[in-house]
């Protein structure tokens, strides 16, 4: 079972301001990446549910960060309906990040109180979003969807609303600012983080300096 609530990784989320995303079908690569974030201050992490055994290896992951990083929040997106969400949450996954807006998985993270972030490109699904019982609404993508005059444009009517925004998002001062001058919540990266190049020559110790930049940057804005 999750070993987080769902308002303790929500406070987490905001508190961080950038939930890491990431996959890999190599679970020594997975606990490398995971590792080489948390050295650089993450205490929150999306797995990526992508391609064939992902359940297994999140398992094996969750149960090393469990042991190695006990304050590691460990979540897993990219989930597009029920089954699929019951199947992470069995393995102790303490969040859920969706690209769409389903409310079978809805009910079965409300069931268990964990915390769901559905994926929504319309104020429409947002409001609905938040009757489902969502604490923190994914924008996805968000370059697409209206980039940050989109959130900003939301928050009038909306203002309560928080918000993660993934795809789109660099990790430099410029689109950081954009974003959360806009009011985004938090923001969701992957390779832009972790480039394919430096996962593979190994080199994570720059994974964690790019890590350490980009909370700098977000600490720096939010002051």
């Amino acid at each position: 079972m999750a070993q987080f609530t769902r308002i303790e990784v929500a406070v987490k989320m905001q508190e961080a301001g950038i939930v890491p995303v990431f996959y890999h079908s190599d679970i020594d690569v997975c606990k490398k990446v995971v590792k080489a974030c948390y050295d650089g201050g993450i205490r929150i992490f999306e797995y990526t549910n992508r391609g064939d055994f992902a359940t297994l290896v999140f398992a094996a992951l969750n149960q090393w960060a469990a042991k190695e990083l006990p304050d590691m929040i460990l979540g897993v997106g990219s989930i597009v309906d029920e089954a699929t969400t019951a199947m992470y949450i069995a393995l102790g996954a303490n969040f859920i990040v969706s690209p769409v807006l389903d409310e079978g998985m809805a009910s079965v993270c409300n069931k268990r109180k964990i915390l769901w972030s559905p994926g929504c490109g319309s104020i429409t699904e947002i409001n609905k979003a938040h009757e489902l019982g969502s604490e923190i609404v994914k924008i996805f993508p968000g370059s697409q969807v209206g980039g940050p005059g989109f959130i900003k444009a939301m928050h009038g009517p909306m203002p309560w609303t928080s918000i993660m925004v993934t795809g789109g998002v660099q990790p430099t001062e410029e689109s950081l600012k954009s974003w959360f001058d806009a009011g985004a919540t938090c923001v969701g990266m992957g390779s832009q983080l972790f480039t394919k190049r430096l996962i593979e020559d190994g080199d994570f110790g720059s994974i964690t300096e790019n890590v350490k930049k980009a909370l700098t940057i977000i600490k720096r804005i939010n002051l």
